[in-house]
C-alpha cells in the first residue's frame, strides 16, 4: 500500500480554499446552501452500521467518502484510523475540521468530489461510504471509484437507506435511479473481490439530523482479494 499523496489532490489538515475544489461548482454550491440553511444537518454521531462494521477491523488507513460534518471521520480518527475525509460542500468541510480540532485529532480533508479527487489508488484499508449521494453514470465513474480506492486485503463499506418510496421521491424532485446504489457496485465485482456481507438490517441511527425518518438500512461489504 503506498503512502504518497497524489499532488494534485487538494488534501490538508484544514479544508481547502474555495479554489481548490475539484467538481461540479453546481453541486458544490447546493450542497453549500443545505448546509448553510441549518447550523447542524445531521446529528454528530457516527453512523451505526460504520461503528458495527468497523469494530472488527484492524485499524489502518480509512477514506470518508461524503464526510459531511465530520462525525463518522472524527470517530474512525478517536479509534485509530489514518483518515481521509472528503466532501464536496466547504460549508461541511469547515464544520467537520473545527469537531476534529475540538476533539485533539487530526484529518486530511479534501474538498472535491469522489470522481475528481485524484485519490491514490489501492491505498485504502476501508474505504466508507455512508448513505453518499453520489449520482450514476454510463461508465460507472462513482462506483469504479469506490472499489479503486480500496487496498489489497481492504474493505468497501457501502450503506444506503432502505425502502425509499419511489413515488413520493419523484414528487419531491428526487429519483432514485440516478444514484448509486449497493446493488450498482455489486454488478461490478469480479474474482478479486469477496462478498462479506450484502443485507437489508434496523437502522441503528443517531438521534435528530437529517435523515432520521429511515428506518433500514442496505449494508455491504466487500473485501479486495488482490
Amino acid at each position: 500500500m503506498t503512502n504518497d499523496i497524489a499532488a494534485d489532490s487538494p488534501m490538508s489538515d484544514a479544508p481547502s480554499p474555495a479554489g481548490e475544489y475539484l467538481g461540479d461548482p453546481a453541486l458544490r454550491a447546493e450542497w453549500d446552501q443545505r448546509y448553510a440553511d441549518r447550523p447542524r444537518l445531521w446529528s454528530g454521531r457516527p453512523n451505526g452500521a460504520l461503528v458495527a462494521e468497523a469494530a472488527g477491523l484492524t485499524p489502518g488507513r480509512a477514506l470518508d467518502v461524503g464526510c459531511g460534518e465530520g462525525a463518522d471521520a472524527v470517530w474512525l480518527a478517536r479509534t485509530g484510523w489514518d483518515v481521509t475525509a472528503l466532501e464536496v460542500s466547504g460549508v461541511a468541510l469547515e464544520r467537520a475540521a473545527g469537531h476534529a480540532r475540538d476533539a485533539g485529532l487530526t484529518v486530511r480533508w479534501v474538498h472535491a468530489a469522489l470522481t475528481e479527487a485524484a485519490l491514490p489508488p489501492a491505498s485504502f484499508d476501508l474505504v466508507s461510504a455512508q448513505y453518499p449521494a453520489l449520482l450514476r453514470t454510463p461508465d460507472a465513474a462513482a462506483e469504479r471509484a469506490l472499489l479503486a480506492a480500496v487496498a489489497p486485503g481492504g474493505v468497501l463499506l457501502f450503506v444506503h437507506h432502505a425502502g425509499v418510496d419511489a413515488k413520493q421521491a419523484h414528487e419531491s424532485g428526487f429519483d432514485p435511479a440516478d444514484y448509486v446504489w449497493p446493488s450498482t457496485v455489486t454488478e461490478l465485482l469480479d474474482d478479486d473481490w469477496e462478498v462479506e456481507v450484502d443485507e437489508q438490517r434496523p437502522r441503528v441511527a443517531p438521534d435528530g439530523g437529517a435523515g432520521a425518518h429511515h428506518t433500514d438500512d442496505l449494508v455491504l461489504r466487500v473485501r479486495r482479494l488482490r
